[in-house]
């Protein structure tokens, strides 16, 4: 497929599906064979679907979910496979293609449908939308720290959200945490059995699409304002050091990274 902008429904790249479902737009993440792993075209894209549903009259609400059992694993590490890949995801990092602020400041209701695995970047499209909606078979997690990389959104978020302790079990550790535990912790809103996600994420989007727009837009800017910023300099500065790289070719030759004391490396991804 040869790449071009996006231009009418289309999104830039072929793994993400922007379908019009009556009143909504649903957009799906389709790149089951890389377990949806995000290339830098599917972070923009998801970007472009807000700001197109926005301007669309005929569209109130945008709902995002995956294929399979995974909703997003965040950024793809590993390597592109030739069709998307336009930019490498290294030098993407530096770049403003992601979508968390512009899901944070939509105009019309997003709601996430988290049907499976959400972690790294994923993770960040289902706590920047208005709502997320968990299937009960969905795991989180924030692996940002065994790549290498200062997450400070991620340190800032999180931290207003679940608070400085979880915050810091969740990064120091890159523990997994189930629906149930997620849920628990205020990090997602609702949790349903696998098979009623569909149906209870377009509730909820259906719910949200029927309060008042402005007033809705008021709301939404002061939390906004709680969620506060984060210190850009300080993660795009750990973008092109050492540990960043060596977080790459470690994840990439699946082993430990060197910073790891010999001791305590393991076989396979950290």
């Amino acid at each position: 497929m040869t790449a071009r902008p996006p231009e009418g429904d289309w999104l830039g790249t072929p793994y993400l599906r922007f379908e019009r479902q009556g009143p909504f737009a649903v957009v799906t993440l389709d790149r089951p064979q890389a377990r949806n792993a995000m290339t830098p075209a599917m972070y923009f894209g998801i970007r472009y679907a807000v700001g197109h549903t926005d301007a669309d009259p005929d569209l109130a609400g945008l709902l995002i979910t995956g294929t399979g059992d995974v909703f997003a694993p965040g950024g793809d590490l590993g390597g592109g496979d030739g069709v998307d890949d336009w930019m490498t995801f290294g030098s993407a990092m530096n770049m403003d293609i992601t979508p968390f602020e512009t899901l944070r400041q939509s105009v019309k209701p997003v709601v996430s449908a988290v049907n499976g695995l959400c972690q790294g970047g994923g993770l960040q499209i289902a706590l920047c939308s208005d709502m997320a909606v968990v299937s009960d078979r969905a795991t989180f997690r924030v692996p940002e720290l065994y790549r290498g990389i200062a997450d400070t959104y991620y340190a800032q978020t999180l931290t207003r959200i679940i608070g400085p302790v979880r915050t810091r079990d969740l990064m120091f550790t890159g523990r997994v945490l189930s629906a149930a535990e997620a849920q628990e912790w205020g990090m997602v809103a609702r949790v349903v059995p696998h098979e009623e996600l569909e149906g209870a994420a377009r509730e909820v989007l259906t719910a949200c699409c029927r309060t008042a727009p402005r007033a809705r837009g008021v709301v939404k800017s002061s939390i906004d304002n709680y969620l506060g910023l984060f210190d850009r300099i300080g993660m795009k500065a750990s973008y092109s050091g050492d540990e960043a790289r060596q977080g790459f070719v470690a994840f990439k030759e699946r082993r430990s990274p060197d910073w790891v004391h010999p001791d305590l490396r393991s076989d396979g991804r950290l």
